[in-house]
């Protein structure tokens, strides 16, 4: 029998700033009420979660790993401008007419990409 995924955590000087903001970029992610500062969750698909860990230090290289996000409602570059506004940045724009994505990063720093297929088309289910 494999593993199967339970939680991705990653690392900020703000969970609770950090799980706030994604839970505004991500449709199929929740809040997890709860009072530690240091830690916050927010709850996905299948009881996956996003947990945000307090760190001291600063982010300095590259992620090795990242998100790719697909959007539900919106066209890629509809969803790129959506984000934008709530505080992303554009690290690597490879986006074309009618393919490539664009590789933000959150208001901390983290890299993510925003693909061109929306979700419903890949194959993703809405929760």
């Amino acid at each position: 029998m494999a593993s199967r995924t339970a939680n991705f955590c990653i690392d900020a000087h703000d969970p609770r700033a950090q799980a706030e903001w994604w839970a505004q970029v991500l449709d199929d992610f929740r809040p997890v009420e709860e009072d530690d500062d240091d830690e916050v969750a927010l709850t996905g698909p299948a009881g996956r979660e996003l947990i945000f860990l307090r760190v001291p230090e600063a982010k300095t290289v590259k992620n090795r790993m990242h998100m790719c996000l697909r959007p539900v409602d919106r066209s890629r570059d509809e969803e790129v401008q959506r984000l934008l506004d709530l505080g992303a940045t554009i690290v690597n724009d490879l986006r074309s007419d009618d393919s490539g994505w664009a590789v933000l990063a959150d208001p901390e720093g983290n890299e993510f990409c925003v693909l061109t297929t929306p979700a419903d088309e890949a194959g993703i289910a809405q929760h």
